[in-house]
């Protein structure tokens, strides 16, 4: 899987969310990479949304996981590795389970558990155009 998606305002971001659902095929752990601020959680929930998340999306900054179901009953695990502060950390709190689960994983900050994600990884890497404030997402096996 290698695309390139851009989010030119927030208006477009569902579109956006909509292209990268249609996109991901049966992958289920994905690696949001990106500056603080780059627009991975606000993605995020939108893709929550699209997915058909009935629980309300939040960060998950300071919980580390939050859980989501689908309408159809499906998990979705919402990471974020920000105050993760070593990889023995993410272990210990149980990150392998999640990952091997086959439940969709969406893991921010993942580059502070890199050596643990799966072989079948997706990144997702948000860059910020210098003008205008497009976000151009870049959709790869890591």
């Amino acid at each position: 899987m290698s695309k390139i998606l851009k989010i030119k305002s927030l208006d477009t971001i569902e579109q956006t969310a909509r292209q990268f659902v249609e996109a991901i095929g049966d992958n289920t752990v994905f690696a949001f990479f990106g500056k603080m601020g780059a627009g991975k959680t606000t993605f995020i929930k939108t893709v929550c949304q699209e997915i058909g998340v009935i629980d309300t999306v939040n960060s998950p900054t300071f919980s580390i996981i939050n859980e989501y179901k689908t309408i159809n009953g499906l998990n979705i695990y919402h990471i974020d590795c920000y105050r993760i502060n070593n990889i023995n950390e993410a272990i210990n709190l149980g990150f392998d389970d999640y990952l091997c689960s086959e439940n969709i994983c969406f893991i921010e900050w993942a580059e502070k558990i890199a050596e643990i994600l799966p072989d079948n990884t997706i990144g997702v890497t948000f860059e910020e155009e210098e003008t205008g404030g497009t976000r151009i997402l870049t959709i790869e096996k890591l």
